[in-house]
């Protein structure tokens, strides 16, 4: 399956565009703009700066978000600019969707923007032995690695080489549109029986109402969340996948059964919505998908969509607690993302010191907020507290998930093999369930083939 990946990717470097746009990024095209340049002569929050005063330097700097993130990261970039004005950042922007796709072909072809956000797995899955990624620690001098803790340092090795910087750590919760749950009439859940009371209320309310809305990823994730709390193991040990193809079968056919009592829609109903991500989802942002099972660094973005609709204003959006499927705390934490700087930079110590401006720095710290999560850096940390700083819906969001969800992730998990839409294994497997092509029987056996092939690979 890896090869099968790396043949795509290789096959269509030869057909990439780069993409250019104006300040606000579609779902589909990533923005790029330029603002300024940044000089290097003053002190860098970590160590002295080596860039000489005269050199004009030029850095791309890609990351994937919503609205709220690109917003507050463009002004950050602004104001790095500003100290050093003879840096200049040019950013790429865009939402998830198909956002790894088009940025692994960059990597693999040796032209990925000199800063670039990551997921975790983009380590193992993009790394090239240690290659695609600067070694950071060779920057330490411009790159103040001890603000980060070393166990999630080590996350991010490969042959001993920091491929990134863990920006932070992040899990999933259940959210809720506590207005939508009232105009209802029923209880916002916390167990199995109360999640299906709830999806027999919405559909006698109505029918394009459902207490939760899951796509296929999140049902990969939902799916290991049931088990790990049915269970009380891990999904995967020791590079092996830890559970039976009956055992896999049994969370697939509580899958089928939401969705047979209303609980979750269909993919085709979701299909038929005609939006790339559920934020931009009308269902969504009027309260018809009343619920989500989302990372917590995503919530203000989520809830935002929610607060701007202009058919249901004042909606209420609130976090629930862990659903309880069994006697387990089910549900897995993992670096959200991290920075890492491209190894064909011709930058690398000015990519790094964009790095240290916007996690170590206060004020880079002050202007991101936690847009992208509550942070790894201690230096983040203390002054977001000192300050104020921080949407308190990501701060309490964190607190809960860090503290319930105890089991780790292994790194292929969100291998673009199995991700990938609409080619990945999960995409394929739980797409087949919901249509009906396939029973949960079938459906757990190409999972586990699946997923055993790629931790093989």
């Amino acid at each position: 399956m890896m090869k099968k990946s790396m043949f795509f990717v290789l096959g269509a470097m030869a057909l990439m565009l780069s993409a250019c746009g104006n300040k606000t990024a579609t779902e589909n095209q990533p923005a790029q703009g330029n603002t300024g340049g940044v000089e290097t002569t003053q002190g860098n929050a970590a160590a002295g700066d080596t860039t000489s005063s005269d050199e004009t330097v030029e850095i791309k700097f890609s990351w994937w978000g919503g609205d709220s993130r690109h917003e507050a990261t463009e002004k950050a970039i602004a104001a790095f600019m500003e100290k050093y004005p003879n840096i200049k950042v040019t950013p790429e922007y865009g939402a998830w969707t198909g956002w790894e796709e088009k940025q692994s072909l960059n990597i693999i072809g040796g032209n990925a923007a000199d800063v670039m956000q990551i997921n975790w797995n983009w380590i193992e899955s993009y790394s090239q032995g240690g290659t695609s990624f600067a070694n950071l620690e060779d920057y330490s001098d411009v790159l103040d690695l001890s603000q980060f803790p070393q166990e999630s340092l080590e996350l991010c090795k490969v042959d001993g080489k920091l491929m990134a910087v863990p920006v932070a750590m992040t899990g999933r919760l259940f959210y809720w549109n506590k207005t939508t749950f009232e105009e209802v009439g029923c209880p916002i859940p916390t167990d199995t029986d109360s999640l299906l009371v709830a999806g027999a209320a919405f559909q006698a309310y109505d029918e394009e109402y459902y207490p939760l809305i899951l796509q296929e990823y999140d049902r990969a994730i939902f799916l290991v969340y049931y088990l790990e709390s049915v269970y009380n193991k891990p999904w995967v040990v020791d590079g092996q996948l830890n559970y039976t193809e009956a055992e896999i079968q049994e969370g697939l056919e509580f899958l089928c059964k939401l969705e047979a009592e209303h609980v979750i829609p269909t993919l085709s109903v979701v299909s038929g919505d005609m939006a790339d991500s559920i934020d931009k989802n009308a269902k969504w942002i009027d309260g018809k998908y009343a619920g989500i099972f989302e990372w917590d660094s995503s919530a203000t973005k989520m809830r935002q969509a929610m607060e701007e609709s202009l058919n249901k204003p004042g909606q209420e959006f609130v976090i629930g607690d862990f659903v309880k499927f069994g006697d387990y705390q089910g549900g897995f934490t993992k670096i959200s993302m991290g920075l890492a700087v491209a190894g064909t930079s011709a930058h690398p110590r000015e990519a790094a010191m964009l790095i240290e401006f916007l996690l170590n720095d206060p004020e880079g710290i002050e202007i991101s907020s936690t847009e992208r999560g509550i942070p790894c850096s201690a230096k983040a940390v203390e002054v977001l507290n000192e300050k104020g700083i921080g949407d308190e819906l990501v701060r309490e969001s964190n607190e809960k998930v860090i503290n319930y969800s105890k089991f780790p992730l292994d790194a292929k998990f969100e291998h673009n093999d199995l991700k990938a839409n609409p080619d990945g294994v999960y995409y394929k497997v739980f797409g087949k369930l919901s249509s009906g092509e396939t029973d949960a029987a079938q459906a757990a056996k190409q999972l586990m083939d699946g997923v055993t092939e790629c931790l093989e690979s």
